[in-house]
């Protein structure tokens, strides 16, 4: 395993450019394919690419909210006294990464964002504690735990199929999926338990003796201006947040008696207002504001040019030439373990389970209707091929490696045999069922 993961690490540190630089050598390579297997001209596919440059601008801001919302939370005092309580706990640096692990494996199935987030910020706390450590191990390992985001309570294509989605509808009219077909279906409950067990032994299995010192990052003190004025004591007052809490809470009380679902627009109220409920004050909360915001930028720059090769792929027909390569050598019984991996795919190109599943679902819908699969199941392992390649898509490690300090090339190699296994545990479950 240390000649495995030594082997990929290197591999990565020579030739792996940074997360931008990929997205534009992703792009190239959509339009090259486009020249080769479509009949389209060049002038036509660099149409393609621009007509949806900002097409996914609404949905960027539900995915940067979901990561702003979450870091929010992250960062309250009573979230950050609960994982130094749990570093606390932690005897020896291989706990440590088992911790990690399944620290962030749970984190990422209840939220994503608010996972990548914690999870770092444990990782480094633990790092801290134990001075020398293998670090990019410790931090693959809690990005690690975002694989199992799709399948979890902030999974958005679960989310979306639960109520009136066009998409399906497309396909099964007036046809909305439960959550307990998708999310809580024994299939994918299986997926993630064996995950949380698994996962865990792995990182362990690669830990190796090359350890660093982890420098502790610079945090400049926040200063909470008490003040006189009117102004300040607005600023300071804990009333809002404890009256707009309890807005959300009759919001939200009031959708679940109407019967609405959770979906991503309510994951990111609850968080959202717990933030502002923890936080105490409006200026607390927009510091830790401010703060989010930061580590929201790569996202925001890079989600156009993925729209972009998004629009490419689906203009041109190479989403639908990938999908039906793998339509057409399917049955009933296999065309969820071939969907889960077309979208491992297609991911790399789309790295947006909700811009994946407006181009590959439909596809994917129509082959489980003529094959007469499961439209739950396909849905979702075109959801868990989303998840499965984003550890070794650059996209979503940008908000872990801002908060650690580290570059991508630091943790691919580990993030590379997580793929790999993983992909074997889920395509396992997916024949077995």
């Amino acid at each position: 395993m240390k000649r495995v993961v030594n082997l990929f690490t290197s591999l990565c540190e020579a030739y792996l450019p940074d997360a931008f630089v990929f997205s534009l050598i992703l792009t190239l390579f959509v339009f090259c394919g486009g020249l080769l297997f479509t009949a389209h001209s060049p002038t036509a596919l660099v149409e393609f690419w621009g007509r949806d440059f900002w097409s996914l601008n609404a949905f960027a801001m539900q995915m940067v909210f979901v990561l702003i919302s979450g870091h929010m939370l992250a960062t309250t005092s009573l979230v950050k006294r609960l994982l130094r309580s749990v570093t606390s706990l932690v005897p020896s640096e291989p706990w440590a990464v088992v911790i990690v692990s399944i620290f962030s494996l749970v984190a990422c199935f209840i939220n994503w964002g608010f996972g990548l987030i914690v999870s770092g910020i444990l990782a480094i706390e633990l790092a801290q504690k134990f001075k020398k450590v293998n670090f990019g191990l410790l931090v693959a390992t809690a990005y690690a735990g975002f694989l199992v985001w799709h399948g979890g309570l902030s999974g958005s294509i679960p989310l979306k199929i639960a109520g009136k989605d066009e998409i399906l509808n497309q396909v099964y009219p007036e046809l909305s999926i439960p959550l307990s077909k998708t999310i809580f279906s024994n299939w994918n409950l299986l997926i993630v338990l064996l995950l949380f067990v698994l996962m865990p032994l792995l990182a362990l299995w690669m830990r190796t003796d090359e350890k660093v010192n982890v420098i502790p990052p610079v945090e400049i003190p926040v200063v909470i201006e008490e003040g006189s004025t009117l102004r300040d004591k607005l600023e300071n007052f804990s009333g809002f947040n404890l009256l707009f809490f309890f807005f959300f809470l009759i919001v939200l009380i009031s959708g679940f008696r109407k019967g609405e679902n959770l979906d991503i627009n309510k994951i990111n109220w609850i968080f959202l207002f717990l933030a502002i409920l923890l936080h105490k004050t409006p200026k607390r909360f927009l510091n830790a504001l401010h703060s989010s915001f930061s580590y929201a930028s790569g996202v925001v720059i890079q989600f156009p040019f993925y729209a972009g090769i998004m629009g490419l792929m689906q203009h041109s027909g190479l989403a639908d030439l990938i999908s039906q390569v793998f339509v057409g050598i399917s049955s009933s019984k296999t065309l969820p373990l071939w969907t889960f991996l077309s979208g491992g795919l297609v991911n790399f190109f789309i790295p947006s389970g909700g811009g994946q599943w407006v181009v590959q679902g439909p596809i994917m819908l129509k082959a489980a209707k003529t094959l007469g699969a499961d439209p739950a199941k396909i849905s979702m392992s075109l959801a868990w091929g989303d998840a499965w390649t984003n550890l070794i898509q650059p996209f979503w490690a940008l908000p872990i490696l801002g908060l650690a300090k580290l570059k991508l090339k630091d943790i691919m190699g580990y993030c590379l045999v997580f793929t790999i296994f993983s992909g074997i545990v889920i395509s396992a479950v997916f024949l077995w069922f």
